[in-house]
């Protein structure tokens, strides 16, 4: 191992100079200086759903334990033989101590190894490194394989990409289908109007030398100057590699009764050089299985031009001078149709499309059709063509790959994330509000539907859906094994992964987790029946089928037991929404594992979560919305839903841009108290915001806002001061109150960060309050910062909610009242047996789980087939009407399998 070199890491524009935060002692006051010789682990990468058989770029975050390694340390990777692989590092958050917490790695590989070692020392530097030059009006990028031309203003975010010499795809666009309203009448049509993309601003991200990274932002605006849409594109570029990643995101920003997306998509022109038999179109299917076809097929004709050249187109490759066929085929060329234009649409998750035309004017004919697509299709010659990839395609539905004009000099490729051919975006609310025009009646259809409506509240203004492209610039058309490895790299993009053992060790997220523990029978059964649950929700997902473009990602709340389906159409009951923290029981479930299923399910929920259920412009940015029939439908705008603990995960592992963003737009958050009272409709006092005297919950309104300043501080350092405040600040105050978390809320002023004193011991108690990441959050904060105050509010909070009335009320003055979920709160429990070393609360935690409110040991964990339904499914009711009981189960992994003392009897 190379000795530790004190100096900056290769950023890029990605992150502030680790230098600057080394000064920075933080609030345990220990000198970096003093980890300047610490040896810093070797960490054992593998890739999370094994070694890809073919060139692989990835991006990754590794964490590290307080004090290891020094702020400012550089590293090397390394194959199992030793071999040094080009890499490059950057910060992603720090321990208060100015020691590094998580760094961030980027490589790029031809032939992928099974494994590699991420260790101290200097990272090799590839032998082309990619490059970005600054123009006056367009940045350059070359991978040393493929360079593009990215315009700073216009419309083409990408006006032309080669290989080498030849140029492969132009003109690359973002294109939007609008229509101003639904007609109602099937017979009728409505007019629909084109909006490409325009572009604000361009930012180069990072810059190499193995990734590049390079964000456009603007809207979608259409010949006569009206613009919507907003949105921000990234794309990565890796050195060496052949093909371009972007991540796509747009805002919606209309009330949902007016503007619906008819069709939205990225569209590329490709040169057409080859000579028409010579030029190809594949589209990949279920699996493996594709469409290969040639502009101008020469296979199937009454005569043969021979079985050589036949062979070579279907394999792609360039065919011999016409004037070796047969010539009764050459003499006759000119009399085969030349199909220029393709569609593969995927209007559901169960059902694909391919039809083919000739050209525009004339009859469709059908080709084929599938269940579900991969998303990647390729159109082009024997000189170099253009492939493309949408990510989660059928999935996502209603999809559509389009190529027009093949048989021109210039085809046309759309990737449409919502296909034209489907109904356009209806975003508008589903009833009529039903005459709940007053609080008190809301409150009325609160208790029969679980809906809190409230008049426009039901909007999808600011919500947002990302989605992952790729495009591949291809020397030739490619072989079939080459398309099946690239479509498998759309479903599945290559990701490297951490051992549990390192995740454990290095004690991040509080160390509230273990790895996976069967030693003992007890902890056996547990296991058993966490596995049991999440494959029985993974296969909800599917059988189902929860998907579509807005849905994915998400699961159900409740179940119907007499109609035998979820509750999809009961107010409160249908959508999650991220209710009783889904997002933290398979975040933790991968982070103990280290499974690729569990990982892909999370983080199709992360996607979801944070983009749908969460607001991104408005009044309400921030906010995200409590579970209903539609994701933005009910009027409770909370920070439980928008915390950032639910992307924080995701964001460490994987480095994500787009995920960094959502945490960066929640730490000003404070402020949507100013324009919404979470508690307007049950208040029993006059109450008007005051930006130094807001009404803030200390439970799950306290912990959203916590884990955005605890993010921001760890990312940022000495710049995140601010968030740093706030956080310390709000602690101290709790922890001043006579009663603590016990107190249920406070009156916080945004200009000092901090809650005014209280004098009187207030109980105020709910069995939400840390169901939402409040126990991961102060696990965390407890763990970085020394506020005694604070850990013993926490502690008393956690020994005492299902503590008996007379503990409750000899301590706090009076009792909590009649709460529930108790299951789900032995986890507190846990906690502070483990935290004060108390064998009387480890053994109430253990028969609080065993005997409380939710999944007992005597349960059939077995599931059974529904026939009585549209699909055969499987049901476990006792699972599916019990949701909150989830949150019990699940939630016990983070606690109850971890110290000596917290294991069963």
């Amino acid at each position: 191992m190379e000795p530790i070199r004190r100096r900056t890491v290769l950023a890029g524009l990605a992150g502030v100079p680790l230098t600057t935060f080394l000064p920075d002692l933080g609030p345990l006051g220990v000198s970096t200086a003093a980890y300047a010789a610490a040896a810093v682990p070797d960490v054992h990468l593998t890739w999370l759903e094994g070694a890809p058989g073919t060139p692989a770029t990835t991006t990754w975050g590794t964490p590290w334990p307080q004090g290891a390694v020094p702020g400012d340390q550089t590293f090397q990777l390394s194959t199992a033989d030793g071999g040094a692989v080009p890499m490059q590092s950057w910060p992603l958050a720090y321990w208060p101590d100015g020691t590094l917490k998580w760094s961030a790695h980027a490589t790029a590989v031809s032939a992928p190894a099974d494994s590699y070692t991420l260790a101290a020392g200097a990272s090799a530097v590839p032998e082309t490194a990619v490059t970005v030059t600054d123009q006056h009006s367009y940045l350059d990028v070359d991978t040393g394989v493929i360079r593009a031309r990215i315009r700073k203003n216009g419309r083409e975010l990408i006006s032309q990409i080669w290989r080498g010499d030849v140029e492969i795809a132009r003109k690359g666009v973002l294109v939007n289908l609008r229509q101003d309203h639904i007609e109602e009448d099937e017979e009728k049509a409505a007019p629909r109007d084109r909006f490409d993309s325009d572009i604000t601003s361009v930012t180069v991200e990072q810059s190499g030398p193995v990734r590049a990274v390079v964000r456009i932002e603007g809207t979608h605006t259409n010949e006569r100057g009206k613009s919507w849409l907003p949105f921000t594109v990234r794309l990565y570029f890796y050195a060496g590699a052949e093909n371009i990643r972007m991540m796509h995101t747009f805002v919606y920003d209309r009330d949902g009764s007016r503007d619906y997306i008819a069709g939205l998509g990225v569209r590329f022109r490709v040169p057409m050089r080859d000579a028409a038999y010579d030029r190809h179109v594949r589209f990949v299917g279920d699996g493996h299985g594709m469409l290969t076809e040639a502009v101008k097929g020469i296979t199937g004709l009454r005569r043969d031009p021979a079985a050589s050249v036949r062979a070579a187109q279907v394999a792609g490759a360039k065919l011999a001078d016409p004037s070796t066929w047969d010539q009764r085929v050459t003499t006759r060329l000119q009399y085969i149709p030349e199909w220029g234009d393709y569609t593969l649409s995927q209007l559901s998750a169960d059902g694909f499309t391919v039809k083919k035309r000739t050209k525009k004017g004339y009859g469709w004919i059908g080709v084929d059709q599938g269940r579900r697509a991969s998303g990647v299709g390729y159109v082009g010659g024997v000189s170099g063509g253009f492939a493309f990839g949408l990510r989660d395609f059928w999935q996502r539905h209603p999809t559509q790959l389009d190529i027009r004009q093949a048989h021109t000099e210039e085809a046309e490729v759309t990737v449409w994330l919502w296909s034209p051919q489907a109904e356009p975006m209806d975003m508008r609310f589903y009833h009529d509000g039903m005459g709940q025009d007053t609080y008190p009646e809301q409150l009325q259809g609160l208790e029969i539907t679980y809906e809190d409506y409230e008049p426009a509240f039901g909007t999808p203004y600011g919500i947002a859906r990302t989605s992952e492209l790729t495009f591949w610039a291809l020397a030739a058309t490619p072989s079939a094994d080459r398309l099946a490895d690239i479509a498998d790299q759309v479903r599945t993009p290559p990701q490297l992964i951490n051992p549990v053992g390192h995740l454990v060790t290095s004690k991040v997220f509080g160390g509230l987790f273990a790895p996976v523990d069967r030693s003992n029978p007890v902890k056996a059964v547990i296991e058993d029946h966490l596995d049991f649950l999440f494959g029985f929700y993974q296969r909800q997902v599917d059988q189902r089928h929860w998907y579509g473009f807005w849905d994915y990602g998400d699961i159900m709340h409740t179940f119907d037991e007499d109609r035998l389906v979820w509750r999809y159409d009961i107010g409160g009951y249908a959508w999650d929404n991220s209710e009783l923290s889904p997002d933290l029981w398979l975040w933790y479930a991968f982070l103990r594992s280290g499974r690729a299923d569990i990982f892909r399910f999370a983080e199709a929920m992360t996607r979801h979560t944070g983009e749908v259920d969460v607001y991104h412009l408005g009044k309400w940015a921030g906010l995200g919305t409590r579970h209903g029939v539609q994701h933005w439908a009910d009027s409770a705008k909370q920070q439980r839903i928008s915390t950032a603990v639910y992307r924080r995960v995701y964001y460490y592992l994987t480095a994500d841009e787009r995920t960094g963003d959502l945490l960066s737009q929640l730490v000003d958050s404070d402020r949507t108290f100013l324009v919404l009272d979470p508690l307007r409709k049950i208040r029993t006092e006059p109450y008007t915001p005051d930006p130094h005297a807001l009404s803030i919950g200390l439970g799950t309104d306290w912990s959203g806002l916590a884990a955005a300043w605890l993010t921001e501080w760890e990312r940022h350092g000495p710049k995140a001061d601010l968030a740093k405040a706030k956080l310390l600040g709000t602690m101290e105050t709790i922890a001043a109150m006579p009663n603590g978390f016990v107190t249920g809320s406070g009156l916080y002023d945004l200009d000092t960060g901090r809650f005014a004193p209280v004098t009187a011991k207030t109980v105020s108690v709910s069995h939400l309050s840390a169901m939402f990441g409040q126990v991961e959050i102060c696990a965390e904060v407890i763990g970085l910062v020394d506020v005694p105050g604070f850990e013993n509010a926490w502690l008393q909070y956690c020994r005492l909610f299902n503590a008996s009335k007379t503990e409750q009320a000899a301590e706090c003055g009076a009792n909590f009242g009649n709460l529930i979920l108790k299951q789900g709160h032995a986890r507190l429990t846990a906690y502070a047996a483990v935290r004060l070393n108390r064998d009387d609360l480890a053994t109430r935690a253990w028969k609080e789980f065993y005997t409380g409110d939710g999944y007992g040991p005597a349960l059939p964990w077995t599931s059974k087939e529904v026939t009585s339904t549209l699909n055969p499914t499987e049901a476990a009711t006792w699972v599916s009407t019990n949701t909150t009981a989830l949150y019990g189960l699940a939630a016990i992994q983070n606690l109850a399998l971890i110290g000596d003392k917290i294991i069963a009897p």
